[in-house]
């Protein structure tokens, strides 16, 4: 949670609320779909993460891309909670425990610029691209950075017509997915 939000802002308990919300009602489904985007027809590089818990899942996607042969970075959680990608093969066994989340070894990919799509993880995101994390800002940070086509991964009934709260650093992202469809944005 960023330090400036408190507990009980509504942010923080719209977290809340949406974290019993996906517990409740989790099933293991695929978002593989979204690979068959037009966004996602000539990519060299992914920039995506590993999913844990009840969060959306990202394994099949990974595997799927780095079969095709297309870099994968995943993000790697820094002291000052920035993010850094790092590329990763597609070795379970290589990523290392940071907390709940399984991050990868390695150097920091620094061309940015080249990264043609980044996955992100949200718990909701409204119909204007606004995306509501974890709260940490680590995500926020990260995709401020990027220029590419941004989508992120949400379960059924997580997309919604509702706007949610919005900070100043908040980032939007060009589209959502559900396991069953994908949905572009037209504010950005």
């Amino acid at each position: 949670m960023r330090k400036s939000e408190s507990s009980g802002s509504p942010k923080s308990l719209l977290r809340q609320q949406y974290r019993r919300e996906r517990h409740d009602r989790f099933m293991e489904e695929s978002w593989l779909h979204i690979l068959g985007a037009r966004e996602f027809a000539d990519v060299k590089i992914v920039a995506s993460y590993y999913s844990y818990g009840d969060e959306p899942g990202t394994s099949d996607i990974n595997q799927e891309l780095i079969k095709r042969g297309v870099t994968v970075l995943l993000p790697k959680l820094l002291a000052d909670n920035d993010l850094e990608w790092v590329r990763w093969d597609g070795n379970e066994n290589s990523l290392a425990a940071n907390g709940k989340v399984l991050e990868p070894h390695g150097f920091a990919f620094t061309d940015v610029d080249s990264i043609d799509v980044v996955i992100v993880p949200a718990l909701h995101i409204d119909r204007s691209g606004n995306r509501l994390g974890q709260g940490g800002g680590s995500y926020d940070r990260a995709l401020s950075k990027l220029r590419c086509w941004k989508i992120a991964l949400v379960h059924h009934g997580e997309l919604t017509s509702d706007p949610l709260p919005v900070d100043e650093h908040d980032q939007k992202v060009n589209a959502a997915a559900t396991p069953d469809l994908i949905a572009r944005f037209s504010s950005l």
